[in-house]
């Protein structure tokens, strides 16, 4: 996760992580993008490191005609590359394409960061409108007969053309992107295509509309002392904040958020309180009435089943796997289904874990999904002498900031230093400057946004603003790490849970992605690889969080400053596998949920109905909801990008604990030789290269999935 369609060289879909094009301000005079007056979107980037986003500069009705004109510009860039008499070649048709794409990029970044941060009401009416007309453009590239006509000739000479193997990589990913988004369908079959993209493209927005309306308009207000008890004062603190905010002084208001209410649902001990805020989470997008969800999920299905037959293909699972490491459908249920027996195993000895500890307490309850982390968070306690009022005194979001910055110094040699007066869209931004440590050598810019604000989109994710590239010159990245924690009173430290650290470290293995690029065309760069390898980066990051250098280093008490107790880092190492079933179980109901959805063909789904349906088929827990529910579920219905491609967390874990698990066979989670081989074959090498290829460079051989059954504490599967 992020947010913009996936075509050839225009990323326009919404997920959880977002990448957009990049640019450079040093380009050839005629590739630059016309400028129209003083709009800051059409006028290169200016000041250091190659051009920085106008932040301060931008309004709101700057937007439309900037878009307007920059995709006006491409198309006639694109038109003009079609028409030429030369016979074409990698040089004056796929880098004039790539080179074309680039002005608009500076368009599209701060778009996506208003996308994402900045949603004012203005803004969604432009999205809404915006929306259908970008898609439409995407549609004009790829349909394009006589510039489709020049690329399939690059193509098909290609392997006789004496080209590196990046540029290789590049025209066949050219062409396959050109085909796959209909290049050779007949006229009819292409304007109905466009049509349905359009379509599309406005219920994408609607969908991501309709769960910011419910995640903005609903809240619990806790209105005593009484609805507080067991509350941490950290979550107090938030929760009095946003009542002020909110014009409720005096109050304490729950946000609709995970961010918000996973914590109350841990720690409340007003299990009536705790019904209401977990019913109000699980229901954004399901509660009927303008915002409710479920038309345009069976509308979304309905046309994505329609362009899959037009493009060729069985349903949009199909159409969307080809260009991926799992390849088909039954590869990705396979996967799924090996994990998901031990793992509601699992969730049935958990919850006879909590029900034991109920009927000792006198509860008389039986275990509901609003009591699992209230009574986890108690059997974890009594299991290992563990929970997370004894970690988060340790976990300071300021340290652990700058603990993401020493492990990248440890693995790849970057030193982070902040940044002041560049351009920032809001004040809690912070921007840092990235260079090599021993040369000095600059390596790109990276910009920081913790914390909850209203028009911000809930979650965490990472964004591009510009990506690296050697088209003309050498154009270093620029990224963002954007998360939703709850700030306390003015001036008080920040404490997070461990999950949320976790996160924390995952959001930055994507921005390392992005900083670490070292390929020449932009299409190749960063994270711009398949979908299930992308989280493959971000997901082994994380692994860092928990090695005793980091917690020795900097996770230190926010008051006494004395590092973590030993203790209690061998009661974390302890309970490493603690709760896993819950997680895995939760995470993999929305995956199966998002594979059969997009599997149903033309069938039309009602969308409640299919997911009652699927999760009684599957055996479900009745104590546990699908992490995402359909009705909210942003990644599959938000955009393209994650639909049909929810596996991907699980595929790229399985790559995950066992890449791992190289650095344990070494010297340890700072080996020298195992972090250059992880730099030079994963980091830094984008799409340049196959990600199967990559990671056999690496590791010298396939990744198996004993080590994610290790890693989770799971029985490894029979040979």
């Amino acid at each position: 996760m992020t947010r913009l369609l996936f075509l050839v060289f225009l990323t326009l879909s919404a997920g959880a992580l977002a990448t957009c094009r990049s640019q450079s301000s040093n380009m050839p005079p005629k590739t630059r993008i016309s400028t129209a007056g003083d709009n800051p979107l059409l006028q290169p980037w200016t000041g250091l490191h190659g051009g920085l986003p106008p932040f301060g500069k931008v309004r709101l009705k700057h937007f439309e005609p900037a878009l307007d004109q920059a995709m006006a510009d491409v198309l006639t860039a694109l038109g003009r590359i079609g028409r030429r008499r030369k016979p074409a070649t990698f040089d004056n048709t796929i880098v004039e394409m790539e080179r074309a794409m680039l002005p608009l990029g500076r368009v599209e970044a701060v778009y996506g960061v208003w996308s994402g941060s900045k949603q004012t009401p203005g803004f969604q009416k432009l999205q809404r409108k915006m929306a259908p007309k970008m898609a439409a453009f995407a549609d004009k590239i790829t349909q394009n007969a006589a510039l489709f006509r020049r690329v399939e000739a690059v193509y098909e000479g290609h392997k006789k053309a004496g080209l590196t193997p990046e540029q290789n990589r590049l025209i066949w990913k050219v062409y396959r992107d050109f085909v796959r988004a209909g290049a050779k369908l007949d006229e009819k079959a292409k304007k109905r295509l466009s049509a349905i993209n359009q379509e599309l493209a406005g219920l994408f927005t609607r969908f991501a509309q309709n769960v910011l309306a419910d995640e903005t308009d609903q809240f619990l207000v806790l209105k005593t002392k009484r609805d507080l008890a067991g509350v941490p004062t950290s979550l107090r603190d938030a929760a009095a904040a946003e009542a002020v905010a909110r014009k409720m002084p005096g109050k304490w208001v729950i946000r609709n958020t995970r961010s918000s209410v996973d914590p109350f649902l841990t720690y409340s001990e007003r299990r009536d309180l705790r019904e209401l805020a977990w019913r109000m989470f699980v229901d954004r997008g399901d509660r009927g009435g303008k915002t409710d969800n479920n038309k345009v999920i069976t509308r979304i299905l309905a046309l994505r089943a329609e362009r899959a037959k037009l493009l060729g293909y069985a349903t949009h699972a199909h159409w969307r796997l080809e260009n991926t490491m799992a390849k088909k459908p039954a590869a990705v249920l396979a996967l799924l289904e090996s994990v998901w027996k031990p793992a509601v195993a699992r969730v049935h000895q958990e919850v006879a874990a909590m029900q034991a500890v109920a009927d000792q307490e006198g509860a008389k309850i039986t275990i509901k999904p609003w009591d699992y982390r209230f009574y986890a968070e108690k059997v974890r306690k009594k299991k290992y002498n563990l929970d997370e009022s004894l970690i988060k005194p340790y976990l300071q979001i300021d340290r652990l900031r700058e603990a993401m910055f020493w492990v990248a110094g440890k693995l790849f040699g970057y030193a982070f230093k902040p940044l002041d007066g560049a351009p920032i869209f809001h004040p809690d931004v912070k921007v840092f400057q990235v260079s090599h440590r021993q040369t000095g050598r600059y390596v790109g810019l990276y910009y920081f946004d913790p914390w909850a604000r209203s028009q911000k989109r809930s979650g965490a994710w990472m964004s591009a603003y510009r990506t690296q590239h050697r088209v003309d010159g050498d154009v270093r990245p620029i990224v963002s790490n954007n998360s939703n924690f709850l700030k306390g009173k003015a001036g008080a430290p920040v404490l997070i849970s461990w999950d949320d650290a976790r996160t924390l470290f995952h959001e930055f293995g994507h921005a390392l992605h992005g900083l670490s690029s070292n390929v020449t065309y932009p299409s190749l760069a960063g994270t711009a690889v398949y979908r299930d390898y992308v989280e493959f980066p971000s997901q082994l990051l994380e692994h860092w969080l928990s090695t005793p250098e980091v917690l020795r280093l900097f996770a230190r008490h926010h008051q006494t400053g004395e590092p973590i107790p030993r203790i209690l880092v061998k009661r974390l190492e302890q309970a490493a596998t603690f709760n896993q079933g819950f997680e895995t179980v939760e995470y993999l109901a929305s995956a199966l949920m998002d594979m059969k959805l997009h599997l149903a063909g033309a069938r039309k789904i009602d969308p409640d109905a299919f997911e009652r349906e699927t999760l009684a088929s599957l055996g479900m827990p009745a104590e546990i909801v699908m992490r995402h529910r359909t009705p909210q579920f942003l990644h599959v219905f938000a955009g393209d990008g994650y639909s049909a491609g929810y596996y991907s967390y699980l595929w790229a874990d399985v790559i995950t604990a066992d890449a791992y698990e190289a650095f344990g066979e070494a010297g340890g989670a700072y080996d020298a030789k195992v972090a250059k081989r992880l730099l030079d074959n994963v980091f830094s090498v984008g799409n340049t290269i196959d990600p199967a290829v990559g990671y056999r460079r690496f590791r010298g051989r396939d990744a198996s999935i004993d080590a994610l059954m290790r890693k989770r504490g799971f029985p490894l599967p029979k040979k």
